[in-house]
């Protein structure tokens, strides 16, 4: 159940169809999401959302401004969703190793003599 906190703005439906269908995609990373909790707030001409939500692992925090309410509901979707992809796929990246080193390399100092001589004009 999603928790939303309005201040100087009421919540209307619309607003809360837009917030649970945001959080409806990230449901499709199969990871719960605990206790979720947005506050959206006006000042003069701006809308602010900020948004919690807890996982397994850690914590989400997710806060975005614009002019436009869906806009900032969009952004705010996209930046917990880019965080949720990041500590989701961080153990399954591709780490990379130094190269061992190869014990049988000989270094042969006669061929590599007479390759120089070969160049030598």
């Amino acid at each position: 159940m999603l928790k939303i906190t309005s201040k100087h703005l009421e919540v209307t439906p619309t607003i809360r169809k837009r917030v649970e269908a945001r959080y409806a995609k990230l449901a499709r990373h199969d990871v719960p999401l605990i206790n979720p909790h947005i506050i959206i707030t006006k000042e003069k001409q701006i809308f602010k959302i900020e948004t919690s939500v807890g996982i397994p692992n850690g914590k989400l925090f997710a806060h975005a401004k614009n002019e436009n309410l869906y806009a900032a509901i969009t952004a705010m979707g996209q930046k917990l969703e880019k965080q949720l992809n990041r500590t989701q796929d961080k153990p399954t990246a591709q780490r990379y190793t130094t190269p061992e080193q190869n014990e049988e390399f000989i270094y042969d100092a006669d061929l590599d003599n007479e390759h120089n001589e070969e160049y030598a004009a």
